[in-house]
């Protein structure tokens, strides 16, 4: 009797171990199922943290500090150097008081220094007078040609009938060549007092003689513009 007590609890908690899981089982489709129609899945799904993006700003650079102005440098500590000035030292005092038994000598007088006078220089002697050049004679008469002037009546004066007599000045070189021509008296026309000038520079001259020896002279020569009928 004890032994049948002891026996059927020992199989039913058996048999509650077999059926325990499937019960479970059994349990949570139960609560799922009566969970999905009273909206509770609904509500979890909502209280459910919803996706959130963010994006990172990247925060600009700070201005870098100015660096620091330079500081003025101290001022230097000279040190001052105090010089001990030593007092002069009191001169002696001399008595020039003579006594009674000095010996006064004279004193002769000063004398003026002696100049000694120096001889006088001798004045220089003038420089020699330079004998200026001898300028050429003039001659108006006497003058020979090799090659006489090859007068040339421009043709401007000759269609405005320009006429007169122009006196020309030629110095002459001891070659019989000329050398310089000068207008000294003029025509009244300067084309023919140029054509005058021209001629009488391609003209060649008899060189001057005197003494056997050719010497340049200055001559006088009258060149005429005359129109023929």
């Amino acid at each position: 009797m004890s032994s049948a007590a002891i026996s059927y609890p020992a199989l039913a908690w058996k048999k509650v171990k077999r059926i325990g899981p499937l019960g479970t089982i059994l349990l949570l489709h139960v609560a799922f199922f009566w969970a999905l129609e009273s909206g509770l899945i609904h509500q979890a799904a909502q209280a459910m943290p919803k996706e959130i993006f963010a994006s990172f700003i990247t925060p600009e650079k700070a201005p870098e500090p100015m660096p620091p102005k330079p500081q003025p440098a101290p001022p230097k500590t000279v040190a001052v150097v105090k010089k001990s000035i030593t007092p002069p030292r009191p001169a002696p005092v001399v008595n020039n008081t003579p006594s009674e038994t000095a010996i006064s000598v004279p004193v002769a007088p000063p004398q003026p220094p002696q100049h000694e006078e120096a001889p006088a220089a001798a004045p220089a002697p003038a420089p020699a007078p330079v004998a200026a050049p001898a300028q050429p004679r003039t001659i108006t008469s006497g003058v020979e040609y090799l090659q006489p002037p090859d007068v040339k009546y421009p043709a401007i004066s000759k269609r405005m009938g320009e006429e007169g007599k122009a006196v020309i000045r030629v110095l002459i070189n001891d070659k019989g060549r000329a050398e310089r021509v000068e207008v000294q008296k003029s025509s009244g026309s300067g084309r023919l007092d140029d054509a005058a000038k021209q001629a009488v520079m391609r003209a060649l001259f008899k060189p001057y003689m005197e003494d056997g020896k050719a010497l340049p002279v200055f001559a006088i020569v009258p060149i005429n513009f005359q129109l023929s009928n």
